[in-house]
């Protein structure tokens, strides 16, 4: 009887112990990160566009009206971050697993013939819903993580960017293993539909804001917390060398049907192998709690027989004062608090307050001239490549490094940012600049493609400068503007990457792109009969792409300088204590706050009660 309620305890205990864990900080970064990387499925529309077209019978007409619907809900993203901000947690990620199994699962019965065949119309919406799913996920994944790890919110949001950027090869992989035909797309839709889903379920109630409470150890800044977040750099890192390794051999070699089962096996293990640091950091946390709860009872009890501090917790009296001045002042109109009531930089401001700012208009511009070129660059690398003369299959594993380097500068650059702004107080928009250099130099050596291994430095450079603005541009929104509407400045900002692909990769890449056009006056320069040749419309030769990618060159340029500029506009607030909030004022249940004097006491205090256990110990020895 006893060993079964010593096995009862124990499993009582165990189960105590997995629900501390699950509800730590640690445990909804690596549940979010699992989230970042599953919801790369919407990625696959390419992969299953073509048994919509082939199985449906849509013209070519409608597929372009599907693929219009597709686009429009990949960037329905700033009603999404409103929503973030207004409601709570786990609504978000219901709503976003439902649009992500309606968007998948009604596209399978369709090319399974389970019910009559959709308009083009009602199948783009459908297509558009699992579009937008994706958006649901990664916006509270990202704003649920800056708020629970302010502190190093860069080193947040580089690695959780790094992780949605690996996401896609890493899903790859796994699509490669039970794709075989088009019954395999079809099953894989439905797989699409249910792994997603799935996963913001079971997770539904895990990911959540942490409420701050300075007094929980378990809330106290982690002495490595920086090293901690290191060990998921490391094993981010592995998953995205891992997959690209596996890619180029695929291409390169035959390889064996048995071994994408070990691929994908290798991958699972090393996307889940962070939890063992999970754990370990939780265990940690709960010990420190454990040991602050044991001195502050033993604390209460030593004051009862030890002279009673002065004061240690006093009521907040200018509460009272502050809400009597804020009656007494002179009701404004929403434009005159807009405009002329702004709070400083830090502080939460309003959606109008911070869109109409003007630190909010240099991070556009930065993030126009950066992701406008850059992304623009890396839609015209496979023709590049091309132009050279390269095979294809060349071409397509250059690309394939861009994107992991892409991968890295995400994680790099969150890290580097975070540890300029700790040891020197650098603003992040110095960084800033000098990725947004680094890619213009990129930008020159794709226009000078002569120059030998240009193309190849070029394109992975400009994938590790392009990845590597995002963490920054996103963290320097949460420092200016706080974190209260987060989710909707963050996805208002993300907007420039369609506009600027829409300014630079359809018209002004339209307009220099005359050069890649072989014309008769090519054809009779080189001493041929134009009646005699057929007309190939793809240039060849270095000089196809020089004046696009000077052009690109100059806009990141633009971008650099614009970027030095907002560099010095706020070094003053970098200068400071960036989150003094965060370490601020110790506030109990009740609203209460400690004094200076009751803060030094209680540490007096515990200093003696620390002593007092020491003696005890030895007394007993």
């Amino acid at each position: 009887m006893d060993g079964g309620i010593d096995r009862g305890g124990e499993m009582m205990s165990t189960f105590q112990y997995a629900k501390v864990i699950m509800k730590g900080r640690w445990f909804v970064f690596f549940a979010t990160m699992l989230i970042m990387c599953w919801f790369g499925a919407a990625s696959i529309y390419g992969v299953y566009y073509k048994v919509i077209k082939e199985t449906l019978g849509f013209e070519a007409k409608e597929m372009n009206q599907i693929t219009f619907y597709e686009h429009v809900g990949a960037y329905f993203s700033v009603f999404v971050g409103l929503l973030c901000d207004l409601t709570p947690e786990w609504l978000v990620l219901l709503i976003g697993a439902a649009f992500n199994f309606g968007g998948f699962f009604m596209p399978w019965i369709a090319v399974m013939h389970k019910i009559p065949k959709p308009k083009a119309s009602e199948m783009g919406v459908f297509v558009g819903l699992g579009a937008a799913a994706p958006n649901f996920a990664h916006t509270i994944a990202l704003v649920t993580c800056v708020n629970n790890f302010p502190e190093s919110r860069g080193v947040v949001l580089g690695l959780m960017k790094g992780m949605a950027e690996a996401s896609v090869a890493v899903l790859t992989q796994i699509y490669q293993l039970v794709i075989h035909g088009d019954d395999d797309v079809k099953n894989l839709i439905l797989a699409t539909a249910v792994l997603p889903a799935i996963t913001s379920v079971a997770f539904v109630f895990t990911i959540r804001k942490i409420e701050r409470d300075d007094d929980d150890q378990r809330w106290q800044r982690h002495p490595n917390e920086l090293r901690v977040f290191l060990k998921f750099y490391y094993l981010t890192s592995v998953v995205a060398l891992f997959v690209l390794t596996v890619t180029l051999l695929e291409r390169y070699f035959d390889v064996t049907k048995t071994d994408p089962k070990y691929h994908v096996i290798v991958i699972f293990v090393l996307i889940f192998l962070p939890l063992y640091n999970v754990i370990k950091e939780e265990a940690a946390a709960q010990s420190r709690l454990e040991k602050q709860q044991f001195l502050d009872r033993l604390a209460v009890l030593v004051v009862h027989f030890i002279e009673k501090p002065q004061e240690i917790f006093v009521e907040d009296s200018n509460s009272s004062i502050n809400q009597i001045l804020e009656e007494k002042k002179p009701k404004r109109s929403c434009l005159s608090r807009i405009f002329f009531s702004k709070p400083e930089r830090g502080e939460d401001h309003s959606i109008f307050q911070a869109i109409l700012s003007i630190d909010m208009l240099y991070i556009l511009v930065i993030m126009l001239c950066g992701y406008g070129s850059g992304l623009t660059a890396y839609e015209h690398f496979w023709r590049l490549g091309k132009a050279l003369g390269n095979k294809e299959q060349v071409v397509t594993s250059i690309i394939s490094m861009a994107s992991v380097w892409n991968c890295f500068g995400r994680i790099y650059s969150g890290f580097l940012s975070e540890l300029l702004i700790i040891k020197w107080r650098i603003p992040r928009a110095t960084m800033l600049a000098f990725m947004l250099l680094l890619q213009c130099i990129a930008m020159l050596l794709g226009a000078f493609p002569e120059i030998p291994g240009a193309y190849y430095l070029a394109t992975v450079t400009i994938g590790f400068a392009l990845g590597a603005q995002l963490p920054v541009n996103l963290a320097m929104i949460s420092e200016f503007f706080g974190l209260k509407y987060y989710g909707t400045l963050l996805n208002f900002a993300q907007l420039t990457t369609p506009l600027g692909l829409y300014l630079m990769n359809q018209n002004l890449a339209r307009v220099l792109n005359y050069e890649t056009e072989v014309t008769c006056n090519d054809i009779i320069a080189q001493g041929k009969d134009p009646s005699t040749v057929i007309l190939d419309q793809v240039c060849r030769g270095s000089h196809c792409l020089r004046l696009l990618f000077s052009t690109l060159a100059l806009i990141s340029l633009v971008g650099a300088l614009v970027s030095l500029k907002f560099a010095g506009r706020t070094r003053g607030f970098y200068q400071g204590d960036v989150y003094k909030k965060f370490r601020g004022q110790r506030c109990t249940g009740n609203g209460r706050s400690r004094s200076v004097e009751g803060e030094a006491h209680v540490k007096h205090l515990e200093g003696d009660v620390e002593a007092a256990l020491e003696t005890h110990e030895m007394a007993q020895a």
